[in-house]
């Protein structure tokens, strides 16, 4: 999504008094062209972005409107839903609404947010009710019970004969079974209550929202890592091991066998509290090994500074803290690998290069891709990329939002994104330069990387990871070589997903869009038109 930047600017260009011409001589660019900047239809951004927003006097957030991306995005994504095809959102309803109203429209996405918590929330207890063997037990001695105390009353009502005896009898039996369901009922309702959670749609989304508002940058991890890095005198493989077992007598043990964790699953690394150990697969290469050891110590000697972070009230659950802490480790030990300064600083003078880049710090292409992410520190930013990862199956499994970029949060992306594109050609990094149906323009960057196996019956498992940066970026990167940005002709035509697509003419398309209306333009229809979206 484009965000209305001109406009911004007009406004507060309006506000401080100044004239068209007075704000073009003061940011060294002709009025004609700062006129077709505030009408929105140039893209402007880095230094020229830099000089508006100076001779403006205001932070250069306040222009490009970061804040209202993710509100625009996921309003569109909750327009796009069958429950609310009744309201026929226009396709720039979020936005306007947004730019208009952006407390109402706040408003509406926390509505829309609860309802979907609630959809989950009934799932969940319907998958429970199917799949859970304990609450089958409990309904059933619920029904027995019930049967026994009818079968009771009914003896006591038509067997009028019955001796005092034998009717205190079946009063005591019926009295004993009907303490007996109100028990059971109280420890099935029990159940219900102790395993729900009041969710803002997922713990997922929490963790992204608690990653969106700090714009993926954590200072007090970032000193954190500086520190345990000086503690530990660098982060090679050899001085980690050297100061778990110094600090915490850890021992790092490496075997071909293979070894699966407390709840059964399987990796190249487990660490083992009660042993002291920290064991890898002889088929984890040094970059994995690295990082591990960089996380299990960061996780040891600065526990609290990460659970300090897990502690804000974007996390509402103990899942969603947990899923933030495994994440701000990984964080850390990322920080602890490239030191920021130091990192931004390479990434700049080799333009960003991922394979140059990897070769100076002995990681991989996802553990590159994950830091470029996290350069977003006030005054000293490296390049905004957007982050995502997918399985061979395409389902995507890890990202981190690009605010202006409408990444899907699970599920499946756009099928013409080059995240899937490099599953034909492993190991190759490929780009495309994109344009989604509002303008906006997009270089990505995709690789795929694979876990190498440690035996013939060890199967390889692939996922290809994708960097995303606006197209205004991609002439610092050495990815923009040999493209002409300036020409838009040559782009591919993609949107976020199907589902939110509003192409009609692409033959990728795998899914019906769910925006209003779709009915009269459906892709798949049958070849003699019938009359099916017509109510009588």
């Amino acid at each position: 999504m484009r965000a209305p930047i001109g406009l911004r600017i007009s406004s507060r260009r309006k506000t401080l008094g100044l004239s068209q011409a007075e704000l073009a001589r003061r940011s060294g660019i002709s009025p004609s062209y700062l006129n077709l900047i505030e009408a929105n239809k140039r893209d402007v951004g880095g230094t020229l972005l830099l000089r508006i927003a100076a001779e403006l006097d205001v932070e250069i957030g306040a222009l490009t409107g970061e804040s209202e991306h993710r509100l625009i995005a996921e309003l569109e994504e909750a327009f796009a839903d069958p429950v609310l095809a009744s309201a026929q959102m226009h396709a720039g309803a979020a936005r306007d609404l947004v730019a208009t109203n952006p407390d109402a429209a706040a408003v509406i996405l926390q509505l829309y947010r609860a309802y979907a918590s609630a959809v989950a929330s009934v799932d969940d207890y319907a998958q429970r009710l199917r799949a859970d063997p304990l609450f089958s037990q409990l309904l059933h001695r619920i029904l027995s019970g019930i049967t026994a105390m009818r079968s009771g009353a009914e003896i006591l009502e038509e067997v009028p004969e019955l001796e005092d005896a034998e009717r205190q009898r079946f009063i005591g039996s019926i009295t004993r079974e009907a303490r007996n369901v109100s028990d059971v009922a109280r420890t099935l309702i029990g159940q219900f209550e102790e395993t729900a959670e009041r969710r803002s749609v997922s713990p997922v989304r929490e963790l992204d929202d608690l990653i969106f508002e700090n714009d993926n940058y954590f200072p007090v991890l970032e000193a954190a890592a500086n520190a345990l890095r000086e503690e530990v005198g660098g982060t090679s493989e050899q001085a980690l091991a050297e100061a778990l077992d110094r600090r915490f007598s850890i021992q790092v043990r490496r075997t071909a066998e293979r070894q699966v964790d407390a709840h059964g699953f399987p990796g190249q690394y487990l660490f083992d509290a009660a042993a002291g150990q920290m064991w890898f697969q002889t088929s984890a290469v040094a970059s994995t090994r690295q990082f591990q050891l960089s996380r299990l110590y960061a996780e040891l000697a600065a526990g609290e500074a990460i659970e300090a972070e897990t502690r804000s009230q974007l996390l509402t659950s103990p899942t969603s803290r947990r899923l933030a802490f495994r994440a701000l480790s990984s964080y850390l030990a990322g920080a602890m690998v490239f030191p920021y300064e130091q990192f931004l600083a390479h990434a700049e003078t080799m333009r960003y290069d991922i394979e140059a880049l990897r070769q100076v710090y002995t990681a991989s292409f996802e553990q590159v891709a994950h830091r470029l992410v996290t350069l977003r520190r006030p005054g000293l930013e490296g390049i905004p990329f957007g982050f995502l990862r997918s399985d061979p199956a395409g389902r995507l499994t890890k990202h981190f939002p690009l605010p202006g970029l409408l990444l899907p949060n699970s599920g499946h992306a756009c099928p013409l994104w080059t995240i899937y594109n490099a599953f034909r050609t492993p190991e190759t990094l490929v780009r495309q330069v994109v344009q989604f149906s509002d303008g906006s323009r997009y270089l990505f960057l995709a690789r795929t990387t694979s876990r190498r196996p440690a035996s013939f019956s060890d199967p390889a498992l692939h996922t290809s990871v994708m960097l995303a940066c606006s197209a205004l970026h991609a002439d610092q990167t050495v990815y923009g070589v040999g493209l002409d940005l300036d020409d838009d002709s040559g782009d591919l035509p993609v949107g976020p997903t199907c589902r939110l697509c509003t192409r009609r003419n692409c033959a990728a398309r795998q899914e019906e869009a769910f925006a209003p209306g779709s009915g009269q333009d459906a892709v798949r229809a049958p070849l003699v038109p019938r009359a099916f979206d017509q109510t009588s």
